[in-house]
């Protein structure tokens, strides 16, 4: 399945894509789960599975979509988690899972306008491979990691690089400044999520193209760091890393700027797609 989160003119809602539609679960399933995140917390994905093939409610092209979870618990990222990438910025590779928070509203759903704010032109972007939580838990093993993931999706990592230097925190959490979606693809139907060809294409150019097999902290390892010092909980979402190509690793640097379009696009999980906007 394919669960997303959206908008009409009648309210936000989540769904499941059918087709070139989508089938407004909010709506079928009375009302009984408010939000995606809810519906992965209460069990849900299984009555949504038994509405698969239903007529749709809406055109994919009648709704305005919002990040897959906007009202996630955490956002958590993993920073430098393909060597390349380190090696492009000049760090060393670190030795345990390096780890950064996005808030919320630093991110945006597909086709909605990422920000390129008037205190930075250094606007750089970094896609990456996005997994969010079905099952909660604490002390994950990961040998069960796996079982607690619900799917999968592209993220935009938007990074204010001269911000990031002096504040992780602040260069990471421009508002409107990355994105998720367009949906999340359940784990079901990816056989092996570190097997993945993540592509970003900046203006129509491929700048970052590598297989998620190169990703050296896994997805369990992930799981299993994380969940030592917190529980994690149904729609925490968590960014694994960008690979090279990024805008600062360039000479000369190549930085977003309004009126871009960035695309992340991940083999069996869709193309995320923003334009950059002027604050």
């Amino acid at each position: 399945m394919k669960l997303l989160s959206f908008s009409t003119s009648a309210g936000d809602s989540f769904g499941m894509v059918e087709g070139d539609g989508v089938i407004d679960l909010g709506q079928r399933l009375g009302g009984k789960y408010a939000d995606l995140r809810a519906l992965l917390e209460g069990g849900g994905p299984a009555e949504a599975a038994a509405l698969s093939g239903s007529d749709a409610d809406h055109s994919l092209s009648d709704i305005t979509y919002l990040q897959v979870i906007p009202n996630a618990r955490r956002i958590i990222c993993i920073g430098l988690n393909y060597r390349e990438h380190a090696e492009e910025m000049g760090l060393d590779f670190p030795e345990d899972p390096n780890l950064f928070c996005k808030w919320p509203d630093a991110l945006v759903g597909h086709e909605q306008d990422v920000i390129c704010p008037k205190a930075s032109s250094n606007f750089d972007y970094e896609g990456e491979l996005a997994f969010i939580m079905g099952k909660p838990g604490r002390h994950i093993s990961e040998a069960d990691a796996m079982a607690h993931v619900a799917g999968y999706a592209p993220f935009l990592d938007g990074s204010l690089r001269d911000f990031q230097g002096h504040s992780v925190i602040a260069g990471k959490n421009f508002q409107h400044s990355g994105s998720c979606g367009p949906w999340m693809t359940t784990a079901d139907e990816i056989a092996n999520p570190m097997d993945l060809q993540l592509t970003t294409r900046l203006n129509g150019d491929v700048v970052q193209n590598e297989s998620t097999e190169q990703l050296y902290y896994t997805i369990p390892n992930i799981i299993a760091y994380v969940s030592q010092f917190t529980p994690l909980h149904p729609g925490d979402v968590i960014a694994t890393g960008t690979p090279s190509g990024v805008g600062a690793g360039r000479k000369p640097p190549l930085w977003m700027k309004a009126g871009d379009r960035i695309e992340v696009e991940i083999s069996g999980l869709g193309c995320l797609a923003n334009n950059v906007a002027a604050e």
